[in-house]
């Protein structure tokens, strides 16, 4: 028998379980918006969010479900890409909860999937004693990260620390059931994903690297590469996840650009944790991810996740493009991310 939401996070931290049940109850709540298509891609006014892009209405509508998620919960500090600054909550709680709440806002009024992306770090004396210093922790410390899929159906990619797992919702029972107790992320790539719109602005070691895939069987990569873009993080990271391949979004010479797009604090991290508890990495092209001290909450970074060997050959193209196969400032010589 499948284990169900509930009986998977009975096996952690009892406040870490009530969190994410609150989470599960609030992402059913904005599919079921989603559905209705009450609330869509309209902007709200002028209004930008923390993260300094343009609100749309079902941004908003989501925060809003969260925050009240986040309320009903042990959780201490509250920080989302739609709040300028960390929220406190519960003064007693040991938990803080960053997230992205409607990731790919990009893709609401065409039908395509989209997500909620979280990260649970914990909150001990050194963080209440400086609370600017809640969301500054490396990504290794988190307790839980997670992202929710609005699609054909409404899945749970979840980690607690010890392995990723996938849950399916099921509408009957109203609960989340396991569909991948333990999921894997093929060693080797075939497929990439980035935006390739944006090529004449990457940098040379990036333009190199998608060069030598679109050489296909008959160049330095020896075998053909397919791409895929869909613009929702989680879309592109669950298919990697199934499928193996490598997500691109690079830093690149666009104003406001130079470190990427992607937020480390609440989108990077918890992909990239999802990713290494499935075998395969996530880093900035240099570094892991979960490595990086944040400077802030909405501190930007360039990403690359997925399959551990594609991400390797990644990290060589950047760190020294003229010699392909030496060993990478991030990675060991038997191609282990160096912790």
């Amino acid at each position: 028998m499948r284990r169900t939401l509930t009986t998977y996070l009975a096996e952690g931290r009892p406040d870490v379980a009530a969190l994410v049940t609150e989470l599960s109850v609030a992402a059913r709540s904005l599919a079921s918006l989603i559905a209705r298509g009450s609330v869509g891609a309209e902007p709200v006014g002028d209004a930008t969010n923390g993260g300094g892009d343009v609100q749309k209405a079902l941004d908003v509508a989501a925060d809003r479900l969260f925050v009240a998620a986040a309320r009903k919960a042990p959780v201490a500090f509250y920080g989302s890409e739609e709040q300028d600054e960390a929220v406190p909550m519960r003064a007693d709680a040991e938990l803080a909860l960053a997230i992205d709440p409607l990731d790919g806002s990009s893709n609401i009024e065409t039908n395509v999937s989209i997500g909620t992306i979280f990260s649970v770090l914990p909150v001990g004396p050194a963080q209440r004693s400086d609370p600017q210093s809640v969301f500054r922790q490396k990504g290794r410390e988190q307790l839980a990260a997670g992202f929710f899929i609005y699609g054909p159906q409404l899945l749970l990619v979840i980690s607690l620390g010890q392995g990723t797992q996938v849950f399916s919702h099921d509408p009957d029972s109203g609960d989340f059931q396991e569909m991948i107790g333990a999921l894997a992320i093929p060693s080797t790539a075939k497929e990439f994903s980035i935006n390739a719109s944006n090529q004449r602005h990457w940098d040379m070691p990036v333009r190199r690297y998608i060069d030598d895939c679109l050489l296909g069987a008959d160049g330095p990569r020896g075998r053909d590469f397919n791409m895929r873009w869909v613009a929702s993080a989680v879309a592109d990271a669950y298919r990697i996840f199934l499928r193996g391949g490598v997500y691109l979004y690079p830093g690149d010479t666009r104003k406001g650009y130079a470190k990427g797009r992607i937020r480390l604090v609440y989108e990077a991290n918890p992909i990239a944790f999802l990713a290494e508890q499935a075998g395969g990495a996530g880093t900035d092209g240099r570094q892991p991810l979960l490595d990086i001290t944040p400077e802030g909450l909405h501190q930007r970074t360039p990403i690359v996740f997925g399959s551990a060997e594609e991400v390797v050959a990644i990290a060589r193209y950047l760190s020294d493009p003229e010699t392909i196969g030496s060993a990478s400032p991030v990675f060991g010589e038997r191609g282990n991310i160096a912790l």
